[in-house]
């Protein structure tokens, strides 16, 4: 009997969560009428992936406006930008003087250009606001605008100071170092037993 009553009872609240999700005004329905993907182009690739270095940096942009106090008209932006900078050397633009064989061919020297980094690949999921600090203005336009709180200004400038901090950075040597292991490792299996690797800059 009261297991009876139990099965009755949970049909009864299954039921009612139902027809209040069917009667719900305030739902929401999502229909993605998106296009099917368009390829528009498709590149041969002759680069080695060498090397990835992921960052993250924290842009502070301050803008103040030179007659207003901040409490009126100014903002300060604490944004947190994470990313990652690819480095890879090019073989698509070497010529036949890039390699050259030992009569006995068991000695081998390869010219390479020096490993190039990728532009930054800015992580959306790990970026973001960390604290804000708006003028009375400033909310006020924000709100009234049709794209408030726009942050693209914020992430060029994290793009910008991930790029810097690549190109100073060790990147570009360690993309060279693990090119030069690879060869070196793929070229022994073919028999030869001295290789020599070096890199140059383009001119």
């Amino acid at each position: 009997m009261l297991a009876g009553l139990m099965a009755v009872l949970i049909l009864l609240v299954v039921g009612a969560r139902l027809a209040w999700s069917w009667l719900d005004p305030f739902g929401e329905t999502s229909i993605d009428r998106s296009q099917p993907v368009l390829l528009e182009s498709i590149h041969n690739l002759s680069r080695f992936e060498a090397a990835t270095g992921t960052f993250q940096v924290i842009v502070d942009l301050e803008k103040d406006a030179p007659f207003l106090p901040d409490a009126v008209k100014g903002s300060r932006t604490l944004f947190v930008g994470a990313g990652a900078v690819d480095a890879y050397v090019d073989f698509g633009g070497l010529t036949a003087g890039a390699l050259t064989v030992s009569p006995d061919r068991r000695e081998v020297t390869v010219r390479l250009p020096r490993a190039q980094l990728e532009k930054p690949s800015i992580d959306n999921a790990r970026s973001y606001v960390y604290a804000q600090q708006r003028g009375l203005l400033d909310r006020v336009q924000d709100f009234l605008s049709s794209s408030p709180g726009d942050q693209r200004e914020l992430y060029v400038l994290a793009e910008k100071k991930i790029a810097e901090a690549a190109q100073a950075g060790d990147l570009r040597n360690r993309a060279d170092q693990n090119t030069k292991t690879m060869l070196q490792g793929m070229l022994g299996t073919l028999g030869f037993k001295k290789i020599t690797v070096t890199f140059a800059d383009r001119p």
